[in-house]
C-alpha cells in the first residue's frame, strides 16, 4: 500500500497508510439540522435550571424576525449573551414544572437564523459562568454529542417502522437523555470506538471472557444461582465451559480456582491490560475466547442483551468512560451486594398480592455478580472513584421470557421519540391501540404508577423510574398493561426514617442502599418520572393528541388519588411521602456539569444539583 504523504518513513515498521475514519452521514445539512435541535434543547434546559434567564419581549414591540403569528410557536424571548449588546431571540412555550420548549427554527442572532450551540457556549461563557477548563471539556462533549445525533438522523426510521421493532432493537434508535444536553459525550471513546460500541451503531458483538482467580475475585448469586457453576451452566454451553477450562489447564492453572466473566473489549484494551498487568503476568487474570453469543449494547452503553439466546441473562459490564454525569464503571461494593438487593426487593413483591397479582410488576433482578478487587486502588480512599469500578460483571434477568404471550415491551424513554417527519412515537402507538388519547394515557398511568406508589407508601422504597429504567409492557394492541423495572443496586433508595417494613432488610442490603429523608425520597418519582419524562411527554400529547397539558397532569393526579383511596390504612404514609405538595425542589442535571462537579476527579460519585423550587402541577388548587 502506498505510504501517506505525511509519513515518508521507508522503514518496514512504518504503519500502512489508511483513509481516515469519518462517521457516515456527517454532512453540512445533517449537522445543521441536529445543531439547531440541540441549541434549542440547550436554551430550554438551561432556562429551566435557571442557568440563563431569558427575558420576555413585550407583545407591543415588533419581532426582529419573521416568526409567524404571535403565540403560534410560543412567546418571544431575548437573551443577552455578551457585554457588547449582542444576544439571541427565540420563541418558547412555557409548561409544567417551569419548563421551556424552544422552537429551533425561531432562534435568531442579529436578525438572522442562528443554530450553532458550540458558538453559543463560547460566546456566552461569561453569562454561563464557565471557567476555561470546564468550557474546553464542554465543547468537546457537545461536539461529540452532535456527531452522534447527526449519525442517528442518517439512519432514522419512521414511527410505524419503529413500532414493529423488538425491545433490544428499538434501543438503538433512541436519541438519549431528554434532560441532559451533553448526553452522548462518552469521554474516553474515539470516533471508531463510537462506531463500534455505541447503541446507535446497532452492531452486535461477541464479547471475550476472562478467567479470574478467586484469590482476587468474589461471586454472589441469588437462590438457584448461589454457586458459580449454576450460573455458568445456564449461561455457557458445555463446549464453551470446557474450552475455558482447557485454556487454564494449558497454562498449568486449576479451573476450579477461577471465576469466569465477560469483558468489554474497550475496557480490556484501555483499562484492564494497563492497570491489571501484574495480575495478568501472574496468571491471576487469564484472557479467554468469546462464548459465541451475539450481544447488543443498550442505551446504558455498558449493558448487553443476548440476541442469540434471549433466555440468557443481560450482562452489565464496567466501562471507564465519562458519560452524562458519571464514569460508567461498576462500584465494587455495590456489584458484590447486587444479588442481595434483588433478593430483598423480590421478596417484598412476592409476599404482596397487590404487587404480585394485580400489578404483575416485573422486577428484572440483578441475580449474580463477580467483583474483582484491584490490589491498590480499592484500598485507597482518596483516589478518584473511577479507579474502584474497573473489573466485574452483573447478570440481570432477561426481559423477554417474563412477558406473557402477545405482550411486547418498550422503554418509557421511547414514548418521547419523534421521527424525521415530526411524528411522535406515542401518537403512533395510540393510533394502533384504537383507544382515544385520554383513555390510552389513563391506561399508561394505571400501568406505571400503582407499583411505584405502593413500594413508596407501603415499604418506604423507591426505584428511579427514569426513561431507561422504567419499561412499559403493552398488550397485542399496543395498550399499556404493566410495568417492568430494572437497575436495583444503583437506583433503589429507602427512607431514612425507620419503618416496620424495613425490619426484614438484611444487613448487607441496609449497608448498601442509599437512604433519604421522606421529604426527599419522593424526588426519585418527581424527578425521575414526572419531571424527567412527563415534562416532555405532556407537550407532545398536547401537540399531537389534543390532550392539554393541564388535563395530562390531572390524569396523573387522579391515578395517585385512586391508589390512595384503595389503601386508606396508609393515610399517614401519604402525608409522610407527600407527592402532592405545592412546590418541589428543582433538581438540576446540567448545573452539575457546568458549575458543581465539572470534570474534576473526586473520590465519590456526584449527585444532581438542587437549585430553588418549582410549582408542582399535581398539587390540588
Amino acid at each position: 500500500m502506498p505510504k501517506s504523504p505525511a509519513n515518508n518513513d521507508s522503514s518496514d515498521s512504518a504503519h500502512p497508510a489508511t483513509v481516515p475514519f469519518t462517521p457516515a452521514g456527517l454532512t453540512r445539512e445533517a449537522w445543521d439540522r441536529a445543531a439547531a435541535r440541540l441549541l434549542a434543547k440547550m436554551l430550554g434546559e438551561f432556562a429551566y435550571e435557571e442557568i440563563i434567564e431569558p427575558v420576555p419581549v413585550p407583545a407591543t414591540l415588533p419581532a426582529r424576525h419573521d416568526a409567524g403569528e404571535p403565540g403560534d410557536r410560543g412567546d418571544l424571548y431575548t437573551l443577552p449573551i455578551d457585554n457588547n449588546g449582542g444576544g439571541l431571540t427565540f420563541r418558547a412555550r412555557r409548561g409544567a414544572y417551569g419548563s421551556w420548549r424552544v422552537d429551533p427554527a425561531s432562534v435568531m442572532r442579529d436578525g438572522r437564523p442562528f443554530r450553532d450551540p458550540l458558538a453559543f457556549l463560547a460566546r456566552a461563557r461569561d453569562l454561563l459562568a464557565l471557567d476555561g477548563a470546564t468550557l474546553g471539556h464542554l465543547l468537546r462533549e457537545l461536539s461529540v454529542t452532535l456527531t452522534a445525533d447527526t449519525a442517528l438522523d442518517g439512519t432514522a426510521l419512521n414511527c410505524a417502522e419503529l413500532a414493529d421493532l423488538g425491545y433490544a432493537e428499538l434501543e438503538g434508535h433512541q436519541t438519549g437523555h431528554p434532560w441532559l444536553v451533553l448526553n452522548k459525550g462518552r469521554i474516553g471513546f474515539s470516533a471508531t470506538d463510537t462506531a463500534d460500541w455505541s447503541p446507535e451503531a446497532r452492531r452486535p458483538a461477541r464479547l471475550p471472557w476472562v478467567g479470574v482467580s478467586s484469590a482476587i475475585a468474589a461471586y454472589r448469586g441469588v437462590s438457584g444461582l448461589a454457586e458459580p457453576g449454576e450460573l455458568y451452566t445456564r449461561e455457557l454451553d458445555a463446549s464453551v465451559r470446557e474450552s475455558f477450562a482447557a485454556a487454564l489447564r494449558a497454562k498449568g492453572l486449576d479451573p476450579a480456582g477461577y471465576l469466569f466473566l465477560p469483558v468489554h473489549p474497550w475496557q480490556w484494551d484501555e483499562v484492564l491490560l494497563p492497570l491489571f498487568a501484574p495480575a495478568i503476568a501472574r496468571g491471576d487474570i487469564v484472557p479467554l475466547p468469546t462464548d459465541g453469543d451475539r450481544r447488543l449494547p443498550q442505551q446504558s452503553i455498558r449493558t448487553f442483551v443476548n440476541l442469540d439466546r434471549p433466555e440468557r441473562h443481560t450482562v452489565k459490564l464496567p466501562l471507564s468512560i465519562l458519560n452524562t454525569l458519571v464514569w460508567r464503571g461498576l462500584p465494587t461494593e455495590r456489584t458484590l451486594a447486587a444479588p442481595a438487593v434483588t433478593r430483598w426487593v423480590h421478596g417484598l413483591r412476592d409476599a404482596d398480592p397487590f404487587l404480585r397479582d394485580e400489578c404483575g410488576v416485573i422486577l428484572l433482578g440483578e441475580v449474580a455478580s463477580v467483583t474483582v478487587e484491584h490490589p491498590l486502588y480499592d484500598h485507597l480512599a482518596e483516589v478518584p472513584y473511577q479507579y474502584k469500578e474497573l473489573l466485574g460483571a452483573i447478570w440481570r434477568e432477561p426481559l423477554q421470557p417474563r412477558l406473557a404471550p402477545g405482550e411486547r415491551a418498550r422503554t418509557l424513554a421511547s414514548l418521547l421519540h419523534t421521527d424525521p417527519h415530526g411524528r411522535a412515537f406515542t401518537a403512533e402507538l395510540v393510533a394502533r391501540s384504537g383507544l382515544t388519547p385520554t383513555v390510552w394515557l389513563q391506561r399508561l398511568f394505571s400501568a406505571l404508577l400503582p407499583p411505584l406508589l405502593h413500594f413508596l407508601y407501603r415499604y418506604g422504597t423507591v426505584f428511579s423510574p427514569h426513561g431507561e429504567n422504567a419499561i412499559v409492557v403493552f398488550d397485542g394492541d399496543d395498550i399499556p398493561v404493566r410495568l417492568a423495572i430494572k437497575d436495583f443496586v444503583d437506583d433503589v433508595n429507602v427512607s431514612a426514617q425507620p419503618l416496620p417494613e424495613h425490619d426484614s432488610m438484611p444487613d448487607d442490603v441496609r449497608r448498601t442502599l442509599l437512604t433519604e429523608e421522606p421529604a426527599f425520597l419522593t424526588q426519585f418519582i418527581h424527578s425521575g418520572l414526572f419531571v424527567g419524562v412527563f415534562r416532555y411527554l405532556a407537550p407532545l400529547c398536547e401537540e399531537q393528541l389534543g390532550v392539554p397539558e393541564e388535563q395530562f397532569f390531572s390524569l396523573v393526579r387522579a391515578e395517585i388519588l385512586r391508589h390512595q383511596a384503595r389503601f386508606p390504612e396508609l393515610k399517614e404514609r401519604y402525608e409522610l411521602f407527600d407527592l402532592l405538595t405545592a412546590r418541589i425542589e428543582r433538581l438540576c442535571l446540567n448545573r452539575n456539569r457546568l458549575h458543581l462537579d465539572g470534570y474534576r476527579d473526586r473520590p465519590e460519585r456526584p449527585h444532581a444539583a438542587v437549585h430553588g423550587t418549582v410549582a408542582n402541577p399535581l398539587c390540588p388548587t
